[in-house]
């Protein structure tokens, strides 16, 4: 077996299982979950009717191979919707690749750059290290270890709601960096990069050589008039139209409520899609023809994308107040999480929560590692408001009422 399998840990919702093992939800209350980041608005209709009609067109696409790079078409909908999001104008033959779902992709991705006998080769002493926000999507953590490097944490500042503190990363932490991973909008707090923090990690990566994976599937669900602004964009903006040493990935999941459907692409540096793409046909990767398809659909239409956004700023509007009356918590700037401070264990407050009221929520420090003396995510929970509004509008009563019986 490959040794470094030992080293991953259970991912937070296994965790999560085994908290509640000896719990008995109170059958008063139906179960309400907002656990899980899974998007649960309606998937809409034009990309189901795509996916029907391309299962059956003539063969649906089924009776051949697919090309790992995608269809011509659907790169040629990736780089439109880049150019009415973004402004940018990146060439599809070398620049953009479909991935089936942003999860596996910056998993992959990692074993694709990470070159664990380079360090000693140049004479850096120490392990290779992929350097991580924290608190964290897991997968950043699984992939530096399977890819033969060890994760680095970097703290977190919770009075700039969790932005990372990339002031506080040694040099020689630097020098041994293969690969940054960043989450902008980030998970769990929901906060956007600004420009100077993107000018500060492609001034280092300059210096350092270490490659930058953003994830920015958040992207599309946001709160304030400007939308969220990505990697991609931060590079133009800054001259480097090259894009050099970074990858940006974003996903259909959120953006289109089709987490089931595993889509979306990764854009950016060509010397990096290149090699990727080389992994990535030998990994198996192509995405379907009939998920093409559909895929396409939804990157051409943005009217859906409105629709969805604002039934999350809906929804935001009437449980962000609800429980800031009793809790440490505040709108993000981004995604579908709130992330809000609890007295006490996290695990003992989601636990109770739990039994007494049969709402789920995800404790903080499931999300995070213990770094720097602390756990960034300890005394806090996540809340994912993915259900339709009456639902999440229902659990923030009771949350409301377990606070206030605490007290």
């Amino acid at each position: 077996m490959n040794p470094n399998l030992s080293q991953l840990q259970a991912y937070p919702f296994e965790r999560l299982r085994k908290l509640f093992a000896s719990v008995t939800p109170n059958p008063a209350y139906k179960p309400i979950s907002l656990g899980i980041g899974e998007p649960r608005h309606p998937t809409p209709l034009l990309i189901k009717q795509a996916y029907c009609d391309a299962i059956m067109s003539a063969d649906g696409g089924l009776s051949v191979y697919p090309a790992t790079a995608g269809d011509v078409s659907l790169r040629s909908s990736m780089a439109h919707w880049l150019k009415r999001r973004y402004a940018l104008d990146l060439d599809i033959a070398t620049q953009i690749l479909p991935i089936n779902g942003s999860r596996e992709a910056l998993f992959a991705f990692a074993q694709t750059i990470i070159d664990p006998t380079r360090n000693a080769a140049s004479g850096v002493s120490g392990p290779v290290l992929v350097v991580c926000p924290n608190p964290f999507y897991q997968i950043y953590e699984g992939a530096a270890y399977l890819s033969g490097a060890q994760p680095y944490f970097v703290a977190s500042d919770p009075a700039r709601n969790f932005a990372q503190d990339w002031d506080s990363v040694p040099s020689d932490v630097w020098a041994r960096t293969q690969l940054l991973f960043v989450c902008s909008p980030g998970n769990p707090a929901g906060a956007v990069m600004p420009l100077e923090e993107w000018k500060k990690l492609f001034d280092l990566s300059d210096r350092y050589g270490f490659v930058i994976a953003s994830d920015e599937c958040y992207s599309e669900i946001y709160f304030r008039d400007e939308p969220p602004l990505g990697g991609l964009e931060a590079a133009a903006k800054l001259g480097r139209s090259d894009f050099k040493n970074l990858l940006s990935f974003t996903s259909l999941s959120k953006r289109s409520n089709v987490p089931g459907m595993r889509s979306g692409f990764c854009a950016g540096d060509a010397a990096l899609v290149k090699q990727f793409l080389l992994f990535r046909t030998y990994h198996g990767s192509a995405m379907s023809p009939v998920v093409q398809a559909a895929s396409k659909a939804a990157w051409d239409d943005e009217q859906h994308v409105i629709d969805n956004r604002a039934k999350y700023r809906a929804k935001f509007a009437q449980v962000t107040p609800m429980l800031s009356a009793v809790m440490d918590v505040a709108l993000p700037d981004a995604g579908f999480y709130l992330w809000a401070r609890v007295e006490g264990r996290d695990t003992d407050f989601a636990r109770d929560l739990l039994a007494l009221y049969n709402v789920t929520v995800l404790p903080g420090s499931y999300l995070a590692r213990e770094a720097h003396g602390s756990n960034p995510g300890a005394q806090r929970i996540r809340m994912a408001l993915v259900a339709e509004t009456d639902e999440c509008v229902e659990a923030a009563r009771r949350i409301v009422q377990f606070v206030q019986s605490r007290i």
